[in-house]
């Protein structure tokens, strides 16, 4: 069951009541607009909060408090939902019921939580320069590591090209460069305006009751002073104009992205007919991309739709040999031109119903689960249980899903080749 509480002025606490399971889970997340100017910054704040507080003054004393905690673990948590990016941390714990003695675990977890997020270590106005240093090298290497993933960076690449003049283009860990530009004070003074201005969500899944996590939540905020501003999550989607790019680098596979838009964002009722012909379409094994364009004509080693429902994007990734690039790309569209005259059969869309069923039924696996869909959900727009989901996508039928495709159309393309070629 969910409840929800408004904490205070920009500050909300969602509670989802749940006995089946021996933790429960709870993030606390800032939200900040994705912008190139802070995103790296926002990115960081949480690991450098969790090198240590005042009372935990290192990673070895952090996790002996947590080891206190019978295995609790924090970790950073820094999300991208529509034109908002988020920061804080994520909590996981022993459920109460199964603590010894009848110990109140989640009030101690709070309060600690509370040091890492408040009672943090300064040095000359800033962070201190060890946390900041090391955590900058780390988030350089995620960084890189999507360079060294050819497929994620060619899509990274069509998303900024399509999004130069909209949040979505702004990668959500920065560049390294903004990375490296950061320093000790820049960082602990953009932190000081994030706790005085940003609103905030609070996540809990668990056994406990909704009355006691509104009142420890009221604690956790207790002497902060806020002046929360709004946060515009919904504004409209900036296209920048088509592009067809072509980049050379040092590969022994070509990667194909193509870029689509569609008006239909998660805020509309048209939403799961979408989500069901992203499936159909390209998203997973049982798609007709996958079918046709990898199995049945061999063009591709790999091939897969995504749908990014709160800004009404929807690309299209491939491996490919260089030579099968103008093949791969028409037999797409070939199959976005079969999806919109109805040539779907109820085979294909069972199936791709079913893909979809199957994931919104994995979101209530684990405490860990149904806080990623809740959060991100409320985040984006979308407004239902993952139960009413799963009963819309149901009644969606062969004509919703040939609606859904009609209003795809191709907006720009990202083409990875050899150096040679």
């Amino acid at each position: 069951m969910l409840t929800h509480f408004e904490i205070a002025p920009g500050i909300s606490l969602s509670c989802i009541q749940d006995h089946r399971f021996k933790h429960s889970a709870m993030t606390f997340q800032y939200l900040r607009p994705m912008c190139t100017e802070e995103a790296a910054m926002n990115a960081l704040i949480p690991s450098v909060l969790l090198r240590g507080c005042k009372s935990a003054p290192d990673l070895r004393r952090i996790t002996q408090r947590l080891d206190d905690l019978y295995g609790a673990s924090v970790s950073p948590i820094s999300r991208r939902a529509g034109n908002c990016q988020t920061t804080g941390l994520y909590l996981s714990l022993m459920d109460d019921r199964f603590a010894p003695e009848g110990e109140a675990l989640t009030e101690q977890a709070i309060a600690f939580l509370k040091e890492l997020l408040f009672d943090y270590p300064t040095e000359q106005g800033g962070f201190l320069p060890d946390f900041v240093e090391g955590e900058k090298t780390n988030q350089i290497y995620a960084i890189e590591a999507e360079y060294n993933d050819k497929q994620t960076y060619c899509s990274r690449q069509l998303l900024k090209s399509m999004c130069r003049e909209d949040p979505f283009g702004v990668s959500r860990m920065g560049e390294p460069a903004d990375v490296e530009a950061i320093t000790p004070q820049g960082l602990l003074r953009h932190y000081e305006k994030v706790r005085r201005e940003s609103p905030v969500e609070v996540l809990y899944v668990g056994s406990a009751a909704p009355e006691r996590m509104e009142g420890l939540v009221r604690q956790l905020f207790a002497g902060e002073d806020r002046s929360p501003a709004p946060l515009n999550a919904d504004a409209p989607l900036h296209l920048s104009a088509p592009e067809d790019l072509q980049e050379n680098l040092d590969i022994t596979q070509g990667k194909l992205c193509m870029g689509f838009v569609t008006p239909v964002v998660n805020r509309d009722k048209e939403f799961p007919a979408m989500q069901v012909f992203n499936t159909v379409f390209g998203a997973g094994m049982t798609s007709k991309l996958f079918l046709n364009v990898r199995e049945a004509m061999s063009l591709c080693y790999s091939i897969g739709s995504s749908y990014y429902g709160a800004k009404g994007i929807l690309t299209v990734g491939a491996g490919i040999d260089f030579d099968k690039e103008q093949l791969t790309r028409d037999e797409i569209l070939r199959q976005l031109d079969a999806c919109r005259r109805g040539e779907i059969t109820q085979e294909e869309l069972t199936a791709g119903k079913e893909a979809l069923l199957s994931s919104l039924r994995a979101t209530s696996d684990s405490p860990g689960a149904i806080e990623g869909y809740y959060a991100t959900a409320h985040l984006s727009g979308l407004n239902m249980t993952p139960e009413r989901y799963m009963e819309v996508v149901e009644k969606v039928s062969l004509a919703d899903v040939v609606a859904a495709a009609r209003t795809v159309t191709l907006h720009s393309t990202y083409f990875l080749k050899g150096e040679s070629q």
